[in-house]
């Protein structure tokens, strides 16, 4: 007994939607990481030297070559320190 074809047109139309909605996420995370592929397993450390170049570059995963640092990091400090209560 044959499947009549207009029976199986939702199944290609959810498949499709999973193709393109994988493919847009895809898209998005190499788009946000600076054209990279996506990290994993990021201990502290590596979230540490994330933000270092953050500071540095102004993109997360950008590197910077240069062996000066650039006017006004010296003010841009990544420890936060408390108010005195006085």
């Amino acid at each position: 007994m044959p499947v009549p074809f207009e029976t199986l047109i939702p199944y290609g139309i959810i498949i499709a939607m999973f193709g393109i909605s994988g493919a847009g996420m895809s898209k998005i995370r190499n788009w946000q990481n600076g054209g990279k592929r996506q990290r994993r397993g990021i201990d502290q450390w590596d979230r540490v030297l994330m933000d270092r170049d953050r500071r540095l570059t102004g993109d997360l995963r950008g590197q910077a070559n240069n062996p000066t640092a650039p006017p006004g990091y010296e003010l841009n400090n990544p420890w936060r320190l408390e108010k005195r209560m006085s």
